[in-house]
């Protein structure tokens, strides 16, 4: 099964890169030692350290492999090529919350850069995949967990 592309800045390439570095040589070495210690407490059987141990490598070991993944399958979003006719990753997006009569602003981004402290939603949440492909002044009808939301696109900008 082919992997799904994986959108991201350059920026968060780079921190990507930049955590798969430090997993690969300061975590695992941390948790070696861990691990090693563990073993001379004696017997595994009831050895809560070792069997913690070996769980954190285990989950150090996935995640050296999901970054890796995505790093393999990683299209760079280009701020040159972001187009501000039409709402696309990489886009920062103005909209009117037509219920409540409230301005809000999204930076739509990648699934893996999502941000919620800085507003910045994937390109498949829910919002973020209404509001794509979406032009000025547009209504966009959103269906969210707490329920239809109707947005009017008031302001496209680049985002990144």
């Amino acid at each position: 099964m082919p992997q799904k592309e994986v959108l991201l800045t350059y920026e968060g390439m780079k921190k990507m890169e930049e955590e798969l570095e430090f997993l690969k040589t300061v975590k695992r070495r941390e948790v070696a030692e861990r691990i090693k210690v563990a073993l001379g407490f004696g017997d595994l059987s009831e050895n809560s350290e070792y069997d913690e141990a070996k769980n954190e490598q285990a989950q150090v070991e996935m995640k050296i492999l999901d970054l890796e993944n995505k790093l393999r399958n990683v299209k760079i979003i280009d701020e040159d090529e972001i187009d501000t006719k039409t709402v696309q990753v990489g886009n920062k997006v103005q909209v009117l919350d037509m219920e409540f009569d409230d301005k809000l602003e999204y930076t739509i981004v990648g699934s893996t850069e999502v941000d919620l402290a800085e507003n910045k939603i994937s390109n498949e949440s829910p919002i973020g995949a209404a509001l794509l492909g979406k032009k000025k002044n547009e209504v966009v009808e959103v269906q969210t967990p707490g329920g239809i939301v109707n947005f009017k696109v008031l302001k496209i900008t680049r985002g990144l």
